[in-house]
């Protein structure tokens, strides 16, 4: 199969996920400034949520480009990471509504170690279908960065709950994907 129609369905099911999660802000009632400060919350939840996506987007894109062909388990493998990337605006309109409680917050790490796994899963059945001399394993190596990101965000789930420090944990998890970008 040719990877066109893979990464058309992708981009655009990424395309809604990043216009869903903007649909979730609501016009102030009012005209003040103090009007918008209270979305503040709101707005920074989309932000770090839209970065996310945004490189999970950038390297699907790269991964994508790798490819020679496709096959049923890469199909299957993509379709599992869209499924947790699809969770993304219920877990950012969650945190922002609830000012970073620690349950949502919890939640939100778990649908973003879940698309780390995701993530990973699909690099890995594309690095077999294509094999160890492929461009692609060659790029990624050892993959140190990728590994470390799934364990850290297990640490970054955990300590959530644990700590009870919801806006560090927020930014916690947000230090994480900033430095998987691939």
């Amino acid at each position: 199969m040719n990877k066109n129609r893979l990464e058309a369905f992708s981009d655009g099911v990424l395309a809604i996920i990043i216009t869903i999660m903007v649909l979730e802000f609501k016009v102030p009632n009012d005209t003040t400034f103090e009007a918008v400060i209270k979305l503040s919350h709101k707005f920074l939840s989309y932000i770090l949520s839209f970065i996310y996506v945004g490189i999970y987007w950038n390297n699907h894109h790269h991964l994508i480009h790798s490819l020679k062909k496709v096959n049923g388990k890469i199909l299957w493998a993509n379709l599992h990471l869209l499924f947790w990337l699809s969770l993304i605006p219920f877990a950012t309109a969650w945190i922002g509504e609830h000012h970073f409680a620690s349950f949502p917050m919890m939640l939100y790490g778990i649908v973003l170690l879940m698309n780390a796994l995701a993530y990973f899963i699909l690099q890995k059945l594309i690095l077999i279908d294509h094999g160890k001399d492929s461009a692609l394993a060659i790029a990624i190596g050892k993959d140190y960065k990728g590994k470390a990101s799934v364990i850290l965000y297990i640490i970054a789930v955990l300590t959530t709950k644990i700590l009870c420090c919801n806006f560090w944990s927020y930014l916690y998890f947000g230090s994480f994907n900033l430095a998987d970008s691939r």
